[in-house]
């Protein structure tokens, strides 16, 4: 199957699976500071934002936590961002599921979140403490949420790509029992400034 032929059919398996694509302003930026760049989708009654983390931020975050130097570079080097979800609408409550949202890389096949349950999965082989598993766990978005009016949560989200890489996601949301979705386009994978000798 050609290239442009899988990615119609994924766009095509994305509306199917999470309804008609809300269209909204976009804004992205840099912290003049670090540098770090940023995505955020606000329409609809939802607010969605995404945070660069530098690989080195993550990697201290679990060693401090009780991860082993290869488990942490594990986890820094697949692309994890600082996430926000927010009800930003004065009433009606709104759900998401992450295993719904779809990561699009030119080129190649569409792609889940690596999200709490694929890490436990992974986690099961290695020998990490149980306070770190659960350290971790809490760390991440959780995978299903339901948001009262007002309410936000922000956790890490995990895409599975290497460093560096751009993507698109189409991420999405159900409020009265309808599903709604949007895009986020060419987002990137936070450089790694310092990778871990091999």
């Amino acid at each position: 199957m050609n290239t442009t032929l899988t990615r119609c059919c994924c766009i095509l398996a994305s509306f199917l699976l999470l309804g008609p694509t809300v269209a909204a302003p976009v804004t992205t930026g840099q912290d003049p500071e670090t540098g770090l760049r940023f995505w955020e989708w606000r329409g609809e009654g939802v607010l969605f934002r995404l945070d660069q983390r530098l690989p080195d931020q993550t990697r201290a975050f679990f060693l401090a936590r009780g991860f082993d130097r290869a488990s942490a570079d594990q986890v820094a080097t697949r692309c994890v961002f600082q996430s926000r979800f927010r009800n930003t609408a004065d009433a009606g409550a709104v759900t998401i599921d992450l295993d719904e949202w779809r990561i699009q890389v030119p080129g190649d096949a569409e792609r889940r979140l690596l999200t709490r349950e694929v890490w436990t999965r992974r986690w099961q082989a290695a020998s990490l403490p149980q306070p770190a598993r659960i350290a971790f766990e809490w760390s991440l978005l959780p995978t299903r949420q339901r948001y009262a009016p007002g309410d936000y949560n922000w956790g890490m989200t995990s895409y599975g790509l290497a460093p560096g890489q751009r993507f698109d996601l189409v991420f999405g949301w159900r409020r009265d029992g309808r599903r709604h979705h949007a895009r986020l386009e060419d987002i990137q994978c936070p450089p790694d400034i310092h990778p871990e000798p091999q």
